[in-house]
């Protein structure tokens, strides 16, 4: 509980967001700190909704301060450089020539660095949780496995160091305003963990809590992790991956002040309140600090362990099409977005037909003069209009009217390419399960890295983060959806 360029790489993630971030522990353990336990039932019931082995998150202290947090990250780069030096060394007495790249990206290297950044949290997950997006034909297959394999691998904290966050947030007497807590988290993510708990008032309830020092050593750690990648020389030019990290220092600092994500999700309650099928969870504001998030309990399935075949077909293209036309609606309508893809913020509640959204730590809003441009963008890349797409591509600020004719034809064809789902006939639904959509685009990659001159407007890092893995998300579910009237009737913005 709790995810780039347009014509670029967006559409063509393979997107290894899953749902660790909510998958229950296998097991609990009995606090040593009188917190009352959570019931065997309610584990049992997590456990039996859960098709997949659940994940068994692991305990660490969170560094908290910059030293000790400077220290680690020194002594991630002091191990990875001694076991480089080691591996040349036994290499070149073999007679071989290795590469740096092998070396530094070596299986090792790999457990290395991401049991550290597992322990680090914070930016180093964010990081990866927002490079983990990139194509893996894009970034060196063994980069791409850290990224991956970190955004779903953070640990939580200690007993020791969860009780002195709640009791500096919630009061020396925290735990006598829940029934129960348990102290072993749901999940736990970049920014903090998540833990299952009832109030005294009978409601069941989620408390988000934060680690400690994530949001003072935010742009440290991104100074420290932008200098170790760009040394690492491992990352094409066309990444853009100073506007990358510079757009995860917002989102984080969004992510850390728990009290905005309250906000945003009394603000999405509101806008949804008389939606047939979205619902939020309500905000305990008494429980709510900076650090410190209580909101209810939502009680369906992540949508994604419903793409088996004891799902129909006919619940698939339901919930599918209802995102997507949430995904329009948050641009076009709301012009307010929940950015983050997970596909694990959408979960399905069978007794109630009801899609639940979850996390709204990055949630933003767009200016008029953006979504209007954007709405034209997209209109023109429906009717198949090359040179207003070209026009208004200048007008965004995705291309700056410098670009070889090249560059500009393959960034107007995956614009084209992009408006074909919503293309057609309003009556016709777009199949996901056969689109070529993705395999089409990635065959300008190389080229529009290579010779992009510009990084894209920066509203567009998140919105086209969240787009695509809806896109993605209809394509794994294998749903024909409405995409040309849903366009129609809340996207479709002409001149």
């Amino acid at each position: 509980m709790l995810t780039r360029k347009l014509g670029t790489i967006s559409y063509t993630q393979r997107v290894s967001i899953q749902l660790a971030r909510r998958i229950p522990v296998s097991s609990y353990s009995s606090s040593s700190h009188g917190v009352s336990k959570l019931s065997r039932k309610s584990e049992d019931n997590d456990e039996q909704n859960n098709n997949n082995k659940p994940r068994v998150l692991e305990s660490s202290n969170v560094p908290s301060s910059r030293i000790s947090r400077l220290f680690h990250y020194g002594s991630l780069a002091a191990g990875v450089g001694l076991n480089v030096a080691a591996q040349t060394i036994a290499e070149v007495s073999k007679g071989h020539s290795p590469s740096f790249k092998s070396m530094i990206l070596s299986d090792a290297n790999i457990d290395r660095i991401t049991r550290k950044f597992s322990q680090m949290r914070g930016a180093a997950l964010k990081i990866g949780q927002m490079m983990s997006f990139q194509d893996d034909k894009l970034l060196p297959r063994e980069l791409y496995e850290i990224l991956s394999r970190v955004q779903n691998s953070a640990n939580y904290m200690p007993q020791r160091q969860l009780d002195k966050v709640m009791k500096r947030e919630l009061g020396q007497d925290w735990q006598s305003k829940f029934e129960y807590f348990n102290n072993i988290p749901m999940a736990a993510a970049s920014i903090g963990q998540v833990h299952s708990a009832k109030l005294i008032t009978g409601e069941d309830v989620v408390v988000k809590v934060q680690y400690p020092g994530v949001k003072d050593s935010i742009d440290s750690d991104l100074n420290n992790l932008l200098m170790l990648l760009t040394a690492s020389r491992l990352l094409p030019k066309g990444l853009f991956l100073d506007k990358t990290v510079a757009n995860a220092r917002v989102e984080l600092k969004w992510e850390c002040d728990y009290l905005r994500e309250a906000k945003a999700l009394q603000k999405f309650e509101a806008l949804v309140k008389d939606d047939p099928v979205f619902v939020v969870p309500h905000v305990y504001e008494n429980l709510t600090t900076t650090n410190v998030l209580t909101m209810t309990r939502m009680k369906g399935t992540p949508i994604m362990q419903l793409n088996s075949a004891g799902t129909s077909q006919e619940r698939r293209d339901f919930i599918s099409e209802n995102i997507m036309r949430l995904c329009l609606e948050e641009i076009a309508t709301f012009k307010y977005m929940q950015t983050d893809p997970n596909w694990a913020n959408f979960l399905y509640n069978e007794k109630t037909n009801k899609i639940e959204l979850l996390d709204f730590g990055a949630s933003r809003a767009f200016s008029d003069d953006f979504i209007c441009k954007y709405r034209k963008l997209l209109t023109y890349a429906v009717e198949k209009d090359r040179d207003g797409a070209a026009r208004m591509s200048v007008e965004l600020g995705y291309l700056n009217g410098l670009e070889s004719q090249a560059m500009i034809d393959a960034h107007v064809d995956s614009v084209m390419t992009l408006g074909e789902p919503f293309s057609g006939t309003i009556d016709k639904p777009f199949d996901f399960k056969d689109q070529t959509v993705s395999d089409r685009i990635r065959g300008n990659i190389g080229l529009m890295l290579n010779e992009r001159l510009c990084p894209p407007p920066e509203e567009t890092y998140s919105l086209h983060r969240k787009f695509s893995g809806i896109f993605l998300l209809c394509a794994r579910m294998g749903a024909s959806v409405h995409c040309a009237k849903l366009f129609r009737d809340i996207f479709y913005l002409k001149e």
